[in-house]
């Protein structure tokens, strides 16, 4: 057991190392000096406060949908549907917080639960198309992210597009200023969303650890058979895990928007890469909840590092990339592979050489 545990965390780890020294290769064949140029990155990622505040208001939709997406994995379901859960729970809380009759604070709160709501039925929308007609998660939440983002395009481009600027932007009205979710520090990017999120991880390692339904969300990934023989509803427990699994995921945007646009932009989601990051984050921290914050931050931290080795060093940004690139290699080759000897272990207990 002991073992297991250490192999978990040194697995990780030597990712992000391989996913340095190939950074490292690159910058020296474009004749920079290594240690500098990390030291670079360092200071545009953590360098002052300011810098720290720009990281972290970063890795917070990145660490809601590594969130979302690890409840899925733990339950054996595998869910690429965290840019479409996001973008249909952002459009859905910004015409919530537009529209909903009360005074701020009732805005705010009911703009989080309508896009909880909102992402959560979405994600469960495919885990009831797996139970109900053995159509493939891995197929129907990538293909449901299409329908989402084009949907919420249409819907800020024609019925809620604000035709009150002059750009005439695809993009909805500015919401009031009371629905804001107010910042962590003043004058900073970071707002109450990221504390939400850190408490959300921490309750569920409680959840996955001491409750009665993380227990049945872990065996059903481990070993749904067992699962089914024990008395579980595995259909049940699969539909759950989906609809909190979206139901965070879409917290992403929903806080982007209350937090940082205040107005749902098209494309101003998809274009950074939060979902495909945030499902990154989740492999490489194997789903550990609080694992998953140290992999979201580093992620983040990867990208807003480079924008300050772009401006101090002749390296360009996509530096950052190339380390993200293989750190995605490093994890689908760890997954083959576990698939693999899976594979040749069934077939042996099997009887099948």
């Amino acid at each position: 057991m002991r073992f297991v545990k250490i192999n978990a965390l040194i697995q990780p780890l030597f990712a992000i190392l391989i996913g340095l020294i190939v950074g490292a290769i690159a910058m020296r064949a474009l004749g920079e000096p290594i240690l500098q140029t990390y030291g670079e990155m360092w200071k545009g990622a953590f360098g002052n406060l300011y810098f720290v505040m720009s990281t972290l208001a970063r890795a917070t939709p990145i660490l809601l949908i590594a969130l979302g997406v690890s409840i899925a994995f733990r339950a054996g379901a595998f869910n690429l549907g965290g840019e479409g859960q996001m973008v249909l729970a952002a459009v859905s809380s910004a015409l919530v917080a537009l529209y909903i009759p009360g005074p701020g604070f009732v805005k705010l709160i009911a703009a989080i639960l309508i896009g909880f709501s909102i992402g959560g039925i979405w994600s469960a929308l495919a885990g009831m198309m797996e139970a109900k007609f053995k159509v493939q998660l891995i197929i129907s939440t990538l293909l449901m992210n299409y329908i989402a983002v084009l949907f919420a395009s249409y819907l800020v481009s024609h019925p809620f597009q604000d035709r009150d600027g002059s750009a005439a932007l695809a993009q909805t009205k500015l919401l009031d200023q009371a629905a804001y979710i107010p910042k962590l520090i003043a004058g900073m990017s970071v707002h109450y969303g990221f504390v939400i999120a850190i408490v959300i991880a921490i309750g569920l390692f409680i959840a996955f650890r001491y409750t009665a339904i993380g227990y049945e969300v872990n065996m059903l990934g481990k070993n749904p058979f067992f699962t089914s023989y024990g008395g579980v509803n595995r259909s049940k427990v699969m539909l759950i895990s989906m609809f909190v699994s979206g139901g965070i995921a879409g917290l992403a945007g929903v806080f982007e928007v209350l937090g940082s646009h205040y107005r749902f932009v098209d494309n101003a989601l998809t274009v950074p890469d939060y979902a495909w990051t945030g499902i990154m984050a989740a492999l490489l921290a194997k789903s550990n909840p609080l694992a998953v914050i140290f992999s979201s931050i580093f992620l983040a931290a990867l990208h807003t590092g480079s924008l300050g080795v772009e401006r101090n060093t002749d390296v360009p940004l996509e530096v950052g990339s190339i380390i993200q690139a293989v750190l995605i290699l490093f994890i689908s080759a760890n997954i083959t592979f576990a698939w693999i000897r899976a594979y040749k272990k069934e077939r042996k207990n099997n009887g099948v050489i």
